[in-house]
């Protein structure tokens, strides 16, 4: 766990700091292929990681309340409205990440 915690804060601060290296080239006037790589980068991370988190969340989500519902069934109608929102909130995460990797794409 500790290995994809540090993967991920490394690829964190990459991304930031490549954000600001963009903005400087931006304020400049400079758009050469190296920006419009790392935009394309950063568009396909955000997807991926998007997704990727998403996925995991929705996932956990549906086993634990198919898990709750299994040992208690009449608890069914009280576990599947707030599994429902919860869900619609995950996903409303992963809509962001796929319209941020829209404005990137635009700016490429």
């Amino acid at each position: 766990m500790r290995r994809i915690l540090s993967l991920v804060t490394a690829a964190v601060l990459v991304l930031l700091s490549s954000s600001v290296a963009l903005a400087a080239a931006e304020a400049a006037g400079q758009t050469d292929s190296s920006t419009k790589a790392a935009l394309a980068l950063a568009a396909g991370l955000a997807i991926a990681i998007g997704a990727f988190g998403a996925a995991l969340g929705q996932g956990r989500m549906a086993a634990a309340a198919m898990e709750s519902i299994g040992r208690n069934p009449n608890a069914a109608d009280r576990i599947q409205l707030p599994m429902i929102l919860g869900l619609a909130f995950i996903e409303a995460l992963a809509l962001y990440a796929f319209v941020i990797a829209f404005f990137l794409q635009g700016k490429i």
